[in-house]
């Protein structure tokens, strides 16, 4: 049996676990690293990477499937682009593997941790003293009991992107982002996909407009079964779904209904955790400690902002903070980050700051652009763009923004960093726009803002 004695100890080697080990060890303190493996971050391995590389490859085969009549397709075109999207994720995934690697050297232990005691905890055949602790362990998809008898036929998307082959008929059960994204991207691989939801929204949109312009432009892509429960049935070699009066069959089914912690072989009751009905720990989301005990939470373990960017600031914020506790000061409140969410949908669809429902409850102003009214926007064929800044009364101060716009990757950037800086109307209608792009349409609502 081996001993370890530090000053922190991080469970989980993702991308809240790394940013958080990397924090402390460059400030000098003694940091084991622990992860039960495989290495690589979700984002790579399983999350926002891979189902890049899939929408990335739809593109590529829509657009070749829109050329101009006479030009000669290859029918092993989807097989070859997802094997390629594949290729791109092992290759990200070992990349990061690697770099997690070189970076812990021998603070890295290789093992599932569980506590003994406060402090104290067991790592394979390495116990570790620690007098704080960062938990970083992830999350994992949640597939509802009830469709346990049908796992034959059951992908998350742990299991999609170790696929050799597509299937060639594809259901979509839960329509937030994870399941919309891969959905679209697969449909655009020649997929038949059936995308369904008990929520009557998807994407996790809030504006009602927004809402119905992505409604209206992906389901021109693939049907989409909203706001009624649905049911899966074995028949012969493939699954039934239903939803009220819809009826399809499929090979597999994507089960996409939303992920959970990975707490349950930690043991928190030993550390001094308190849980709440359902065995999750109780965390501060301000301070992301859990109780009175030096144990700090980051990343999607506590899903507040699950997304790949707020787990590295939430990394090092958890740092920080053991940081300061082993200082012996009190631990300041986090600063968090503006909201931003995209999904990478083309177009895009993203929202920025307070959200539609926020922004309404505080009295918001609603100016809006129209890819109709958008030189750039008609010559990328997307009337249908749609932008919607919401403003504070009086003030001018920009609270928030929604869209469905082509590139609305980088709008959104620019915004959030607008909000985050308390920028005016005014204020961006001072900067420079050029000429034809996306970027005008912010121009225009900015104008429509300033008249209302």
């Amino acid at each position: 049996m081996q001993e370890r004695i530090v000053d922190v100890a991080v469970i989980g080697a993702g991308t809240a676990g790394v940013r958080a080990f990397n924090t402390l060890k460059a400030a000098g303190r003694k940091v084991v690293l622990i992860d039960r493996g495989p290495l690589g971050t979700s984002c790579a391995r399983v999350g926002c990477m891979p189902s890049k590389a899939v929408l990335h490859a739809g593109m590529r085969w829509s657009t070749a499937r829109g050329l101009p009549a006479g030009a000669t397709l290859d029918a092993s075109g989807p097989p070859a682009l997802w094997a390629h999207a594949i290729q791109t994720r092992d290759a990200l995934a070992g990349g990061a593997a690697e770099r997690t690697r070189r970076a812990a050297g021998d603070d890295l232990i290789m093992a599932e941790a569980h506590f003994l005691a406060p402090g104290v905890l067991q790592a394979g055949a390495t116990r570790v003293q620690a007098r704080a602790v960062v938990v970083a362990t992830g999350s994992q998809p949640a597939v509802p009991k009830a469709l346990m008898s049908l796992a034959p036929y059951l992908l998350t998307t742990d299991s999609l992107f170790e696929q050799q082959q597509l299937p060639a008929r594809l259901g979509v059960l839960g329509l937030g982002a994870i399941g919309l994204e891969l959905g679209l991207g697969l449909s655009r691989l020649d997929v038949q996909v059936v995308g369904a939801d008990q929520a009557a929204r998807i994407g996790g949109i809030q504006d009602p407009e927004i809402l119905a312009r992505a409604l209206a432009r992906f389901g021109q892509e693939m049907p989409l079964w909203l706001g009624q429960p649905v049911t899966l049935e074995e028949q012969g070699a493939a699954v039934l779904m239903r939803a009220g009066e819809h009826r399809a069959t499929v090979d597999r089914v994507l089960v996409a209904t939303g992920r959970v912690p990975n707490t349950a072989g930690l043991d928190l009751a030993a550390a001094g955790v308190a849980l709440d009905a359902q065995g999750r720990p109780v965390i501060d989301p301000a301070t992301l400690r859990a109780g009175d005990a030096p144990i700090y939470f980051a990343g999607d373990v506590q899903p507040d902002r699950p997304l790949m960017h707020e787990a590295a600031d939430e990394g090092l914020l958890a740092a920080r903070a053991a940081l300061v506790w082993l200082d012996g000061q009190a631990q300041p409140a986090s600063r968090r980050s503006v909201p931003l969410s995209i999904l990478f949908t083309d177009p895009d669809v993203c929202q920025v700051g307070m959200g539609y429902d926020e922004a309404m409850a505080a009295g918001a102003r609603v100016a809006g652009a129209q890819g109709s009214g958008n030189g750039r926007s008609k010559v990328l064929g997307a009337p249908d763009n749609l932008l919607h800044l919401y403003v504070a009364p009086g003030s001018g101060r920009l609270l928030g923004a929604a869209m469905m716009t082509s590139h609305g990757e980088h709008l959104a950037h620019q915004l959030a960093w607008a909000i985050q800086a308390g920028q005016t109307v005014e204020d961006l209608l001072a900067m420079p726009y050029y000429h034809p792009s996306i970027e005008e349409m912010l121009q225009s609502a900015l104008q429509a803002a300033r008249a209302a």
